[in-house]
């Protein structure tokens, strides 16, 4: 049976407990800075055979080092290159047939020789998959059957008894996402490609499209340039936007009329009532395509100074987003 912990008493000073943590974190931050000497053709190696991937990337490690590729698995994953997980231990036990020719395994060791990776190398090389491994020890088992080797090496763990995997788990990490941002850079990826792979949470709700946001249909407020004042007033009150389209043939927009611009023109013998959309209405209004992303629908509007945009699809009146429905997106 094991021997209880022998507990640091309630008593013991809170200022060398903030001394230990600050001791990890300076000892955390060394190692990722460490790592910045240590790039080179190898890196670049890896970015090139991850981008020329004609089948899947696989991360792989065991205990600590597995969980960091998990990470760097969904990392790649949602900065548009599609990754998976495979448990060393399970891969040996049949889930090595996820495995196939043309694949990219990304391997995670400290030493370089954990068993279970190890046992792996002959079959992967014999499926026809290319390995990179990111390994403290370049020159292990590991490190020597890759086909890139990216240096991992840290000089010593966080854990005050320099055994519980903490520095270099952190770096491997850190090297991970450097690898996963390189490579989404190189591939072109930008924020709409983001926005498709994170529609959930608060970042599918800054990254919503102003599609699914627009008033559409018989939603979509709008009136002929001949329509009488009534019918104007009629359809900005009855849509509650404070704003119509004015729209032509085949819903080509002509302008916009905003509560802004009746009252500009509501002074002593206007005859307003006497006029046609046509006569008062704006006819180059701020526009916006419908796959533009809401974050910059918001940008548009606060630059401009304005509450709402038409979204016109090849030069078609689709919509019109509201700066209230940003808010009730939680969005601002």
């Amino acid at each position: 049976m094991a021997k209880p912990f022998a507990k640091t008493p309630s008593s013991a000073n809170h200022d060398d407990e903030i001394a230990v943590a600050r001791s990890v974190l300076e000892t955390e931050a060394k190692a990722i800075l460490g790592l910045i000497p240590q790039l080179g053709v190898s890196f670049t190696r890896a970015v090139d055979l991850l981008e020329t991937c004609s089948g899947h990337v696989i991360a792989t490690g065991m205990g600590k080092s597995g969980i960091i590729a998990r990470k760097i698995a969904a990392t790649l994953s949602s900065t548009g290159t599609p990754a998976v997980f495979l448990h060393p231990a399970e891969a040996l036990h049949g889930d090595l047939g996820v495995v196939q020719a043309g694949d990219v395994v990304v391997a995670l060791s400290q030493s370089g020789e954990t068993e279970e990776l190890v046992r792996l190398l002959e079959a992967m090389r014999r499926i026809g998959a290319r390995l990179i491994s990111i390994t403290g020890r370049p020159d292990s088992t590991l490190g020597n059957a890759s086909d890139v080797t990216l240096n991992c090496h840290v000089a010593e763990e966080a854990c005050p008894m320099n055994l519980a995997p903490t520095a270099s788990t952190t770096a491997a990490l850190a090297l991970g996402d450097a690898l996963a941002l390189v490579l989404s850079r190189r591939k072109g990826f930008k924020e709409e490609h983001f926005a498709d792979l994170h529609p959930g949470g608060g970042l599918g709700k800054r990254l919503m499209r102003v599609e699914s946001l627009m008033h559409a249909g018989p939603a979509l407020p709008r009136v002929h340039p001949d329509a009488e004042m009534r019918d104007v007033i009629h359809e900005i009150t009855n849509k509650r936007l404070g704003m119509t389209c004015v729209v032509g043939a085949d819903d080509r927009l002509e302008g916009v009329i905003t509560d802004g611009d009746l009252r500009r023109h509501m002074t002593p013998g206007s005859s307003l009532l006497d006029k046609r959309a046509a006569e008062i209405m704006t006819t180059r209004p701020v526009t916006i395509g419908p796959a533009v992303l809401a974050v910059e629908a918001l940008r548009v509007m606060e630059e401009r100074k304005i509450t709402s945009l038409v979204v016109v699809d090849d030069a078609r009146t689709v919509g019109v987003v509201h700066l209230h429905d940003l808010w009730r997106t939680q969005m601002i």
